[in-house]
């Protein structure tokens, strides 16, 4: 594995993710979709999915798509430390690309979303950025860190203990989906259960400062450093356990 073919299977796989989850985001929460107000299982299910798709994908590079996947691998011994800024770089690129694909595919619907059917300014547009990255029930960030760093584990002991061995495969990738499901089920309503940091923070930069939604809200810049600091203190955590036991 070159550190070039790293990243572009990570950014290409990365970007599917972000494509098809903040996709089912939007179908769920946009006035004029058909989904709208279809419930958390849809979200929980739609990452999920596109986790198995972006992931397999991106079979070539090992399917991280999740710098803290590519950290503990690193932390344990299972990859290089030269591969890690490739893979990181793919990620948050890839990340950054494919909510800008979301916004593309659902670019009539976001105009729409602003308006009622008399074509009166609303302001919804201002919610939309739970579209494309986390936001806490609660604005403790302590908790909330504490829950991320909790699902951010659940996914990676899954990884580095379960079936995959430590290493992800074509088939294992239905079982990395499902754990994420499981999360989102079980543990991912107090924050959105970013448990990737790319997959918070590459959507968060391109709402802010790319993504030309009329009358859209703030990024939440006070929130930003939970899912990312979190999921790599787990990262490092499980890396460190996996090497132990």
């Amino acid at each position: 594995m070159t550190g070039t073919d790293a990243f572009l299977w990570e950014f290409i796989g990365t970007a599917l993710l972000l494509l098809l989850g903040n996709g089912v985001c939007a179908v769920v929460n946009l006035r004029t979709s058909g989904a709208r107000g279809a419930d958390w299982i849809v979200i929980a299910l739609g990452w999920g999915m596109a986790v198995f798709v972006g992931a397999s994908v991106a079979d070539p590079s090992g399917g991280h798509l999740n710098p803290a996947v590519t950290l503990m691998l690193a932390v344990n011994g299972s990859l290089e430390w030269s591969l890690v800024p490739y893979y990181a770089l793919g990620q948050i690129l890839g990340a950054m690309v494919g909510a800008f694909l979301a916004w593309a595919a659902f670019k009539q619907l976001f105009d729409a979303n602003n308006v009622d059917d008399a074509g009166n300014t609303t302001g919804a547009n201002a919610t939309t950025g739970g579209i494309f990255f986390t936001n806490p029930a609660h604005p403790n960030n302590g908790w909330n860190a504490v829950t991320e760093f909790i699902a951010t584990c659940v996914l990676l002991m899954f990884i580095a203990f379960g079936p995959t061995g430590g290493e992800l495969g074509p088939l294992s990738y239905f079982g990395v989906a499902f754990v994420v499901v499981a999360v989102g089920l079980s543990l991912g309503t107090p924050t959105g259960y970013a448990i990737n940091p790319v997959r918070d923070l590459g959507p968060r930069l391109m709402y802010a400062f790319v993504l030309p939604i009329k009358d859209k809200g703030t990024a939440n810049w006070s929130y930003a450093w939970v899912p990312v600091v979190a999921p790599l203190l787990a990262a490092v955590a499980v890396g460190l356990l996996s090497m132990a036991l």
